[in-house]
């Protein structure tokens, strides 16, 4: 009776896991690296210019953070000497490679484990299902019970298995909570020095933009009235959509509709970028395509090795030729 009481002891050491554990993981994640949720960023940032005195905008506009940026900003221009253009482009390609890509090896390290992890779990999983038919004769359950037990079981082994390798997903979506903030703080630190929203330490910023700028986009205070700068940051971004879409391995449901949200986000950037300030435009342009980069470097083979990523199953010796490759039969190959 006591071995009744409690049939489970020692018989298994598992914890619930959903359906996407049947998947790689390293196929899980909802957001490309390189695009990193920067359009759901922006579309709120579209509606910045219209909030009202004392609201939401107005206190993160004089948030410390974003003092912070102004100040990171004006000191680069000024340490350098560059054109405050040039500056914008610096301060994002350092941002993003300084910050960010330490971020995003460190997530591939951990969607490599995590995706080396599901041979293990798939074995587990099999081997715990049986044990659970078993019992459930033994004990005459019922088959809504069994599955609660086996949901039950695997749940606890899977967290042992996080443990025992130090790869919960959760750690994964670090890149997102520091990129997004990033890219928000600094953005309106850029608004206000263009339109002369800033402190008055750097109120003298919004002229010298009015004349730091090059090519067509001269005056950074007003908007490319050419919508160049909008329609290749939407370009940018759609490409590094479509990079993630092109994996080998087949996608699930959720991350179709999810590619397709993203998708539609990096369109709405267009717009969105062609009404805020050149200088915004242009981090936003910088910081998309030093992405693409980061997207593209973390598929190199011997990048990997220098970051320590383990190899996985899904990993290829050529991932550019393997791109080139995927992307011309998906779009020039179609009957």
């Amino acid at each position: 009776r006591g071995a009744r009481a409690r049939p489970f002891a020692g018989m298994w050491y598992c914890r619930r896991v959903g359906q996407g554990l049947q998947r790689p993981l390293r196929e899980r994640l909802l957001l490309p690296p390189g695009w990193g949720s920067r359009a759901g960023a922006a579309a709120a940032a579209s509606s910045l210019p219209r909030a009202s005195p004392g609201g939401l905008y107005e206190a993160l506009a004089e948030s410390a953070p974003v003092h912070w940026a102004e100040s990171g900003l004006v000191a680069l221009q000024a340490g350098t000497g560059l054109p405050w253009w040039l500056s914008i482009v610096c301060a994002g390609a350092a941002l993003r490679t300084g910050l960010t890509l330490p971020l995003a090896a460190h997530q591939g390290h951990l969607l490599a484990k995590l995706e080396n992890l599901q041979p293990e779990i798939e074995n587990l999983a099999k081997r715990l299902r049986y044990e659970v038919s078993i019992r459930g004769k033994q004990l005459g359950w019922s088959e809504k019970v069994a599955r609660f037990h086996f949901r039950k079981n695997l749940g606890r082994i899977v967290s042992e298995l996080y443990v025992r390798d130090n790869c919960h997903p959760f750690k994964a979506s670090l890149l997102m909570w520091i990129q997004i903030p990033v890219w928000v703080f600094v953005s309106i630190a850029l608004r206000n020095c263009s339109v002369g929203a800033a402190d008055s330490e750097v109120l003298a910023v919004q002229e010298q933009l009015s004349i730091g700028g090059t090519l067509w986009f001269t005056d950074l205070t007003v908007a490319d009235t050419t919508w160049i700068l909008p329609v290749s940051l939407g370009l940018l971004n759609l490409l590094i959509v479509e990079l993630f879409a092109l994996r080998k391995l087949e996608l699930s449901r959720f991350q179709k509709y999810a590619t397709n949200v993203i998708r539609g986000l990096s369109i709405l950037m267009i717009p969105i970028a062609a009404t805020v300030p050149s200088s915004m435009a242009l981090y936003w342009l910088t910081s998309s395509f030093m992405g693409l980069s980061h997207n593209l470097l973390l598929r190199s083979p011997t990048f990997r090795r220098l970051c320590h990523i383990p190899r996985t199953k899904s990993d290829s010796d050529t991932p550019y030729r393997d791109i080139v490759s995927a992307f011309y039969t998906k779009y020039f190959l179609k009957k």
